[in-house]
């Protein structure tokens, strides 16, 4: 009876600890150093991760990466759909070991015959109506939403913990296209974003932009002005419903 019923302890306490990944988090020590120069932002939403790295003090953009991860247990798994970092990577998956201590993420790995121990700290966990994974999938022009299916080239948002970051890229061709990221809120249909690390512009740190939004049929439709001053309507579905893979 004790055997029987320990394997449904054992699998809630699988499920509770995997959900405690997601949110945001922030890397505070790599291989045994602090991490004082550099500030990189992790989130975890929806079986997807994105993080994107800039130079602190400066605003210098340093790079990106992400895509889908499983957590079993301690073993934890990574394929990346974008790595800015080194762009070859993409497509692969790398196993971690993956510890809790103290409410931090312990990553550690072999890595090419070199050991990778990282220290993450959350620093979000909030929930909202946009809390999830996002993918574009329409646009409304002239009156009408002209529909797209995502498929190797498409623009992933992630939502979580506060914070937010959209990437665009091809996963087929590794070609990446630019990411932006930082803080957000979400209250009575009001959305409002601060940037704090652009890709293309890192003057752009810093702005604050405002959006009505709406969540309908499951699906988030996004309207304002873009960061260029141009009207937009756009739509975003949950990913694993609308995105694709090519077979």
């Amino acid at each position: 009876m004790k055997k029987i019923l320990l394997l449904p302890l054992l699998f809630l306490t699988g499920i509770l600890f995997a959900q405690n990944i997601e949110g945001a988090w922030k890397m505070t020590r790599q291989n045994g150093q602090p991490v004082m120069d550099k500030e990189y932002v992790k989130i975890y939403q929806d079986g997807y991760f994105a993080f994107g790295a800039k130079e602190v003090g400066t605003n210098k953009f340093l790079g990106a990466g992400g895509g889908e991860f499983t957590l079993e247990g301690n073993k934890y798994q990574e394929t990346m759909d974008f790595f800015t970092l080194i762009p070859e990577e993409v497509g692969s998956t790398t196993v971690y070991n993956l510890d809790m201590a103290d409410g931090k993420i312990v990553i550690s790995a072999e890595i090419k015959g070199k050991t990778l121990v990282e220290i993450w700290e959350k620093v979000g966990d909030r929930k909202d109506a946009l809390t999830a994974n996002w993918v574009f999938t329409g646009r409304k022009a002239e009156g009408e939403i002209k529909r797209s299916t995502p498929g190797d080239r498409r623009t992933v948002k992630i939502l979580s913990g506060g914070r937010f970051q959209w990437i665009a890229f091809n996963s087929a061709t590794k070609e990446f296209m630019g990411t932006g990221g930082g803080s957000y809120s979400a209250v009575n249909g009001k959305y409002e974003e601060t940037i704090e690390f652009f890709s293309r512009d890192d003057s752009r740190v810093g702005a604050k932009l405002g959006f009505d939004f709406e969540v309908i049929d499951g699906e988030w439709h996004h309207s304002g002005l873009s960061s260029t001053g141009n009207p937009i309507y756009e739509v975003w579905s949950r990913y694993k419903e609308a995105y694709k893979p090519a077979k």
